[in-house]
């Protein structure tokens, strides 16, 4: 194929937008977008190499699996490499035990699936994990070992021209199957290649029904599919659920450009725009992990400015060196593959990456207190316990756990009530225990998580009308989650949210004997395992300390007009003396991360619940 310069430009098009929103998500709201762009590219050039093969009649899957292998895994493996290296120096084995797993994952292009699986609820901060920005890497490989088997498959059976129609036939059916799966499991559609697949055949689409347009159409088409790029990062934001039915505004901005086919064009092909779009995958692939060092160590505001020049220089440096070493391509028997470099570069961090996270994390090189510290700080993360569902009433999951006696308590609200369960389930109380919950939510109608429906709980009066509760607990826990920063706008959803909740109250109170409501467990980053022992803190927090966090909450009693007749518990009267602690005398942590309390912990803690079972 003809070099592209539009193509290349495109590419740096999509870089730019991917570092400036990684450094600091303000300046391009949308800049993730630009993965989408890589991705219509990617498909685009794939599957010109592959049909021309076809229409050569050369085309050699082990060949095309090779040439991926040698662009990719090379500027990767050395990356992965240099990590390694500083993680010895400069991670405590909790980290450089999560960095081995998620250079293990990355190798092996399964990371999207790894990131995928941790992406709960719970999960850990994305700025955590140095090697996050590789799903997309794993979702073009997987895109590129099926795409050609699938391709070669059909080939036997008939004509190109049947198949060019099936790919275009899947690129529709594929995005139908996003704009669906992304309101239905927003997270694995984010990651996942049954969601991404379209976007790439939307490349490929390009390539197969390439238009035939006069020069003045040209322009037309550049700029609009420019327009239309530009309108994602501006105004598309995290907020909103990604890929879905919006990702076909880059995409189709992308396969505008594409089409376009302006070399000559000076947007596309300025000298800064070329040697950006040359240097795109290796900037891509370092710029991620200095954003992530510089969240780590906690440096200054100034250093994103820094860190954008260190991007560019390590990119530089990574293309010219590593991406265009010239690694054998041909091959005349099966034999000499095992010649190929980059299949050890794989074998060989895959390996390291692996027994780093077998070795957990080398922890034998801390000294005895923060050797025990590391080893149950690793038994801490994730330590949760809330089952499924065993029970629907009407559109509402219910956990339900069976008493002895005809009455019921109903525990309701987000992941504060959940933690409660390990401590309730033990009790044995001979009341019928339901618990109605949704993590990150509240019951406020207004409130809007935009990761997920909170109607769970919104949809309160579904069930309470259903099953006559003696008891009804909830919690303001989250009363303000994802308010507006806007000061004006905030108060007004505050006020909103404090008013919905009166009628809450008012309801529960109508329906059932008591109401009880739960206030804040003692929360800070003291409490979170791997924040306490990567930056020594103490180990327990002041009472002034745990309330400050809480003063919205304390301020807005005030302001409830059901307050009275409910029952107030605060859990700091009951979990702190002098201080919070955050860990026992053998340094065993009682909370998984910076709010949520361990199993265990609950059990023997949260007695102050008994006056609710008894």
């Amino acid at each position: 194929m003809q070099f592209r310069k539009d193509i290349n430009g495109l590419r740096a098009i999509a870089v730019i937008a991917v570092v400036l929103f990684h450094f600091n998500a303000s300046w391009m709201p949308g800049g993730f977008a630009g993965v989408d762009v890589f991705f219509v590219i990617s498909g685009f050039l794939m599957t010109g190499i592959i049909f021309r093969g076809f229409e050569q009649e050369n085309f050699s899957i082990l060949k095309f699996y090779i040439a991926r292998a040698n662009r990719i895994i090379p500027a990767l493996a050395v990356l992965c490499f240099v990590l390694l290296v500083f993680g010895w120096f400069y991670l405590i084995p909790l980290d450089y035990k999560t960095l081995g797993k998620h250079i293990g994952s990355s190798m092996s292009f399964l990371s999207n699936i790894i990131y995928w699986k941790e992406s709960g609820y719970f999960d850990a901060a994305s700025q955590e994990k140095w090697l996050l920005h590789t799903w997309s890497l794993s979702v073009e490989w997987q895109f590129y070992i099926i795409y050609p088997l699938v391709l070669v498959a059909m080939k036997k059976f008939m004509s190109l021209k049947v198949m060019k129609a099936i790919v275009l036939a899947g690129t529709v059916l594929g995005f139908l199957f996003c704009v669906l799966a992304t309101y239905k499991w927003p997270s694995p559609a984010y990651y996942l290649l049954p969601t991404r697949a379209w976007e790439m055949m939307v490349g490929g689409v390009a390539y197969l029904y390439p238009l035939k347009l006069a020069e003045n159409r040209k322009k037309a088409f550049e700029w609009i599919g420019l327009v239309l790029i530009i309108l994602s990062y501006i105004f598309i934001s995290k907020e909103n659920l990604w890929p879905g039915y919006l990702a076909l505004i880059p995409v189709l901005g992308a396969f505008l450009l594409i089409q376009a086919q302006r070399n000559n064009s000076i947007v596309t092909g300025n000298i800064i725009f070329q040697l950006l779009g040359k240097w795109s995958y290796s900037i891509y692939l370092w710029h991620w992990p200095i954003v992530v060092a510089i969240y780590f160590y906690n440096l200054s505001y100034y250093c994103v400015y820094l860190g954008i020049v260190v991007s560019l220089f390590c990119g530089f440096i990574s293309h010219r060196y590593i991406e265009k070493a010239n690694f054998r391509i041909s091959f005349s028997h099966f034999n000499q593959y095992f010649k190929c470099i980059p299949i050890y570069c794989f074998f060989l961090m895959s390996s390291l990456g692996v027994f780093v996270f077998i070795k957990n994390g080398f922890d034998y090189r801390l000294s005895s207190e923060l050797f025990i510290k590391n080893k149950n700080a690793i038994e801490a993360i994730g330590d949760w316990f809330y089952p499924k569902p065993n029970l629907k009433i009407g559109n509402t999951d219910v956990r339900f756990i069976k008493g002895s006696s005809k009455k019921n308590i109903l525990f309701i609200g987000a992941s504060h009530i959940e933690q409660t369960y390990p401590f309730v389930e033990a009790f044995g109380s001979e009341h019928n225990i339901y618990y109605v919950t949704m993590g990150g939510c509240f019951v406020s109608p207004s409130y809007v998580n935009p990761k997920w429906s909170c109607s769970n709980i919104q949809n309160y009066e579904e069930i309470i009308n259903k099953v006559n509760f003696d008891k009804i607990v909830s919690s303001i826990y989250l009363l303000g989650g994802y308010l507006s920063d806007n000061e004006n706008l905030r108060k007004e959803q505050i006020k909103l949210r404090i008013n919905e909740y009166n009628n809450f109250l008012h309801f529960a109170k109508s329906k059932s004997n008591k109401v009880y409501m739960l206030l804040g467990e003692p929360i800070g980053k003291e409490f979170d395992p791997k924040i306490s022992i990567r930056q020594n803190l103490n180990n327990f927090i002041t009472i002034k300390n745990a309330r400050e966090k809480y003063s919205l909450h304390y301020s807005s009693l005030n302001k409830l007009s059901e307050k009275k007749d409910i029952h107030i518990i605060d859990p700091i009267d009951y979990l702190c003396s002098d201080v919070c602690l955050v860990m026992n005398e053998d340094f065993k942590y009682y909370y998984k991360d910076a709010s949520h309390m361990r199993p265990w912990y609950a059990k023997e803690k949260l007695h102050y619940l008994a006056q609710i079972l008894n």
